[in-house]
């Protein structure tokens, strides 16, 4: 893992580890996006002193990741991540993998591995009640943690994690303890509440948990990941979480004042964490650590436009799952086609391992037919050596052609369209500097809008009910809009976020993490000239413009 090589190059070790990382559940995991209302409009019904109509906020889904996995790849992806979170943990650290059903049990044995049989602390069931479907087995209602130490001396503050005792408990245990001050011990007992098993129910799901949910796939609630931290941290230590999603450990870290380290793959996260410490009044830096591969937005939403920009690539059902497809050559014929997988980070360098798979376990399995293929890599040990390597390897005939995968990628970005105006306004005591927003076209936000359309037509035809009412979106576009910011420090490097504001899915202005009643009006304002605008989009997107007047 990238980040995990930063933090030993930076020397920082941490002392509690919480990870949430794909379950291999095989489900698309998607996250709802809001049309916000146009500035333009909210500002009319404003002057007009009226209120914005009561519907249902338009909204479509926005596929976050996909978490379908061969086995063998999840595996190895897991065993390469452990060793790496292992490798920056403090002697006294412990570490919470939080998984369940699916893949959990293959997953313990990994662990066992990596940590030691020794280290295993405990295997924690969180329970949980919901609706369910299920009709033909018992209705599957509970999640794995599993709870490794790193060393013989940890910390676990267990003894303070206390839940209040029920009547029937407190009753029964007073036939346990008999002698003198034994009702002192048992008023103690009493105060203190009862110590907590390896079975939570207590702990209700987000569905249960009111004025959490910041519309992100797997959140998990705060109450989980207060108890582990408090049971295995004090205060002042490192808490990492390094699949951190919708950034709740960092959250809770920070509540009890503890260091926080959130890392993520997806841009959605680092977004939607940012968002809720700044609600928070967080301290904290944002850093993009690179691993050689500039990501659209998501591994997920990379690979599928990857598919799409390989010039010619097709599925193809006679080749095997190793091949992402073929291209049609009208000399070589049907070319088979390796993109390396970009959940998988083992995937990203080429060498002479991965070459060797590729000759002797990929190739063997194609039709007779085929005389050439490609294989793209992100990363290369040595490009000549690799080449070196399958010219002396007598075991097929087949043409290897290496192609270089970041040069297609930088046709995967596609930044948004800003109009704006940059002007001075007088104010009661001072001048500021006012971006105002003319127009804002996404054309990712606007296909997505069109796939959407299309599908709840056609969906609507079947049915014979003709009652879809698509959606839409204005000419300027500025209903797209989830967020801008100002940097007046810097023209370039790290971002400074000097003004922001942050539109919600009420259309609400979040301003500089201070929450109002109040709709925008297009428009940003700042003390001092803005060097840098970036605009992020409702799925997510974010384009940096340099401010010019």
């Amino acid at each position: 893992m990238s980040t995990c090589a930063y933090l030993k190059e930076n020397n920082i070790k941490i002392d509690l580890v919480y990870i949430d990382p794909p379950f291999a559940s095989g489900a698309d995991y998607a996250k709802k996006v809001y049309i916000r209302k146009n500035p333009k409009v909210a500002d009319a019904i404003i002057k007009a002193d009226e209120e914005l109509d009561i519907e249902e906020l338009k909204a479509f889904e926005e596929k976050m990741y996909g978490d379908v996995w061969n086995k063998e790849d999840y595996l190895n992806w897991m065993y390469e991540n452990l060793c790496a979170i292992k490798s920056v943990m403090t002697e006294t650290a412990s570490i919470y993998l939080h998984l369940d059903w699916h893949i959990g049990h293959y997953v313990k044995i990994l662990m066992d591995e990596v940590f030691g049989e020794d280290k295993f602390l405990n295997e924690i069931i969180w329970c949980y009640t919901g609706p369910t479907n299920q009709k033909n087995n018992f209705p599957r209602k509970h999640d794995l943690i599993y709870l490794y130490n790193i060393s013989d001396s940890w910390i676990f503050n267990g003894d303070d994690i206390r839940v209040d005792f029920k009547k029937s408990t407190k009753s029964g245990g007073k036939t346990s303890l008999a002698g003198k001050g034994s009702d002192d011990i048992l008023e103690a007992l009493d105060a203190k509440g009862k110590i907590i098993e390896d079975w939570w129910m207590d702990i209700a799901d987000l569905g249960k948990v009111h004025n959490q949910d910041v519309g992100y796939a797997t959140q998990k609630p705060e109450k989980l990941l207060e108890r582990i931290i408090k049971a295995s941290s004090n205060e002042n230590m490192v808490v990492a979480d390094f699949f951190g999603g919708s950034g709740v450990t960092s959250a809770v870290a920070y509540k009890l004042n503890r260091q926080f380290i959130h890392c993520d793959i997806g841009i959605n996260s680092i977004q939607t964490t940012r968002d809720r410490l700044l609600s928070d009044k967080a301290e904290f830096d944002i850093l993009e650590i690179k691993d050689g591969v500039s990501l659209y937005r998501n591994p997920v939403q990379t690979m599928d436009k990857l598919k799409s920009i390989v010039q010619g690539l097709r599925n193809e059902d006679a080749l095997d799952e190793f091949w992402e497809g073929a291209i049609q050559d009208s000399k070589e014929g049907m070319l088979p086609v390796y993109l390396p997988n970009l959940m998988d980070s083992s995937t990203k360098l080429l060498d002479v391992v991965m070459m060797n798979r590729i000759i002797h376990e990929a190739i063997p399995d194609l039709p007779n037919s085929i005389k050439k293929v490609v294989v793209y890599y992100i990363d290369i040990t040595d490009k000549k050596e690799i080449e070196s390597f399958i010219k002396n390897d007598d075991s097929t005939n087949i043409e290897i052609e290496l192609r270089d995968m970041k040069e297609i990628l930088d046709d995967v970005v596609v930044e948004d369209y800003v109009d704006y105006k940059l002007e001075e306004v007088q104010e009661k005591l001072f001048k500021e500097h006012k971006v105002t927003l003319n127009k804002f076209i996404s054309d990712r936000v606007v296909t997505k809008i069109e796939e959407y359309n299309a599908k709840k037509q056609a969906n609507a035809l079947k049915s014979g009910k003709n009652t879809f009412v698509p959606i839409t979106i204005s000419e300027d576009g500025l209903e797209t809009i989830e967020y801008i910011s100002l940097d007046c420090t810097t023209k370039e490097g790290i971002w400074n976020s000097d003004s922001e504001i942050k539109i919600d899915k009420n259309s609400f202005v979040v301003r500089n993490g201070a929450k109002t009643k109040e709709f925008w009006d297009g428009a940003i304002k700042s003390e001092k000239k803005p060097l840098r605008m970036k605009i992020r989009n409702i799925c997510g997107d974010e384009t940096i413009k340099n401010i010019e007047k």
